[in-house]
């Protein structure tokens, strides 16, 4: 649109006492002094001169999402492939249930979680597809480095690396997916994308026992390549195809971040930099040295020596309470790790920090979707060697009929998922959170009724509605996340979600659940006591629901108040 050099200047001047207006309203509530001022009247009429950028067309958005659902289907056939092979691992290694809970979920989610946060921030500032393409090919090297594994020491150390090569791909692709579909359609098309979480770990439990199987009988006698068993074959079988996939990765389009919301945010000049600041702001020691060097207070050094002591503390008592000291070393170094981030985006991005730490609606969300993840990764880990070892079935059965479970359930229950938090999000703000709130009541009487039917075709029946159940709130969980905060923090407000998910669903679900069936000797009452964490995910998601239309649409209001410059987009966004 052209306008005259007069409309211009009365449109900018109307744009500029809006936005005043804005801020003389927050300052009476909350006085806050501004980081930097707005910019220039310049500035606002070069970006009212230049045409918006427009969202990929139709076709190009669905290649992309297709491209994505298959990096997202080899991430979690990597990640869930143990669960299958548990069982020969658990024979071979000598692991205890607890082990096998450490080995899929703390050994490999302390370190997705640490990683993943540089990793969100530097998919907020570099090229989305190269980043996701690096890592595919690293975190499908170290699977297939899983399979010369001689020692459950060895097997952990790599299932560590395939956690910090797969840190890489969630936020970006999230980040990538929001900037490529409309708005309208952001929770569907993310929903979609999670599909390949159990079209992954059907396929993975499906190829696993398939491959111990067949591997097994052939060389019963022994005389196998190398030595190698069939579970240490079934990891060198799935690493392979990533190194594949990862080119055509690199060749999809990269559209420009928040165009389609009128929110463009420019290229960084070091993204680089930015990494290496966020990964020496998490990993210790370095983390204290850097907080040093920056000279934040005595307060901020003093919380930071609090929170490392109690974290140090913490794991040292559990570690005498409760044994297993790697457990709780990793589960601590995660936590410091988390809260050492969080000081550093505060202290360097006001802004993000206000709109990902303090929005209430966010927090309780967050935490409502992590603890469906909790039973979420346990059952899905457990229930594989749950109908070996109670039900008596061979690996190849447990694989087809549990793994094709998981990937047509899964499909179906994500899609359904998210359709739904696109449909009722439209009627009303808190749409999303119903689809969460669902997901936390319906798989409770299906896993119920695998766990406990002694008829072990009914309870293999019921795995399909249960998988389904339990993918409901995926597109829901991620596009919450997106719709609270600005386009340019999208990957970070994704690691930050993912960070929770993870540290939660992950290194506690898989390993609180080994845990449990040991301590009480039944897997079946094991997973059953699980369920408890569904009934506080339920409470988190009404609390949320209490501010979340307020939090979405002050969030421009609320970024600005903590120091976000003034654009002609974001003062025509507060009109």
């Amino acid at each position: 649109m052209v306008h005259s050099p007069q409309e211009e200047v009365n449109l900018i001047e109307r744009l500029r006492g809006i936005a005043l207006g804005a801020t003389a309203r927050r300052k009476a509530r909350c006085p806050i002094v501004r980081r930097e001022p707005a910019p220039g009247f310049a500035i606002l009429l070069r970006q009212m001169a230049s045409p918006p950028p427009q969202l990929p067309d139709a076709r190009t958005a669905r290649s992309t999402l297709l491209v994505l659902v298959a990096v997202y289907l080899l991430n979690f056939l990597d990640r869930q492939i143990p669960a299958i092979l548990a069982e020969r691992i658990k024979a071979d290694l000598g692991a205890s249930d607890a082990q096998l809970g450490f080995l899929y979920g703390t050994a490999f989610a302390v370190f997705y979680a640490i990683f993943g946060l540089p990793l969100g921030r530097l998919a907020d500032v570099w090229d989305r597809r190269r980043l996701i393409a690096w890592g595919l090919g690293f975190w499908s090297l170290m699977t297939a480095v899983s399979g010369l594994a001689r020692s459950f020491g060895q097997l952990a150390l790599a299932r560590v690396g395939v956690g910090v090569g797969e840190a890489s791909a969630t936020p970006a692709a999230y980040s990538l997916l929001s900037d490529t579909f409309p708005r309208e359609r952001r929770a569907t098309a993310l929903a979609l994308y999670s599909s390949g979480i159990y079209l992954g770990s059907g396929l993975g439990l499906l190829l696993g026992g398939w491959v111990v199987d067949r591997w097994d009988a052939a060389y019963a006698a022994g005389g196998a390549p190398f030595g190698l068993a069939g579970w240490q074959a079934a990891f060198f079988l799935v690493g392979v195809p990533g190194l594949a996939l990862a080119a055509r990765v690199a060749a999809l389009p990269e559209p420009q971040r928040g165009a389609g919301e009128g929110l463009p945010s420019p290229p960084e000049a070091r993204p680089f930099r930015a990494f290496w600041a966020e990964l020496a702001a998490v990993l210790p020691p370095f983390a204290l040295v850097e907080l040093v060097r920056r000279r934040p207070g005595p307060r901020a050094i003093a919380a930071h020596l609090l929170v490392a002591a109690l974290c140090v503390a913490s794991a040292s008592g559990l570690s005498r309470l409760l044994g297993n000291p790697v457990q709780w070393v990793s589960l601590a170094v995660g936590v410091y790790s988390a809260f050492c981030w969080a000081q550093a985006v505060a202290r360097r991005d006001p802004p993000s920090a206000e709109l990902i730490f303090r929005t209430p609606s966010l927090r309780f969300a967050s935490l409502g979707f992590a603890l469906l993840s909790f039973n979420g990764y346990g059952l899905s880990f457990w229930l594989a060697p749950f109908f070996s070892r109670v039900h008596g079935l061979p690996l190849a059965s447990v694989g087809l009929w549990v793994g094709g479970a998981a990937a047509l359930g899964g499909l179906l229950g994500v899609s359904l998922g998210g359709y739904l938090a696109d449909r009722w999000r439209r009627r009303s703000p808190r749409g999303r959170l119903f689809v969460g709130m669902a997901n936390a009541v319906l798989p409770v009487p299906l896993a119920l009724g695998v766990l406990w039917s002694p008829d072990a075709r009914l309870a293999l029946a019921l795995t399909l509605p249960l998988y389904a159940s339990l993918a409901l709130w995926l597109g829901a969980g991620a596009s919450t996340v997106q719709d609270l905060v600005l386009p340019r923090m999208r990957a970070l407000a994704s690691a930050a979600f993912l960070l929770v998910v993870t540290l939660i669903g992950l290194a506690l679900g898989p390993y609180s659940l080994g845990r449990l069936s040991v301590a009480t000797g039944s897997l079946p009452l094991a997973l059953s006591l699980g369920l408890v964490a569904n009934g506080l995910a339920l409470g988190c998601f009404l609390l949320a629901g209490r501010t979340l239309a307020e939090d979405e649409a002050s969030r421009l209001e609320r970024a600005e108040a903590a120091g976000e410059p003034l654009t002609l987009e974001s003062a025509a966004s507060l009109a």
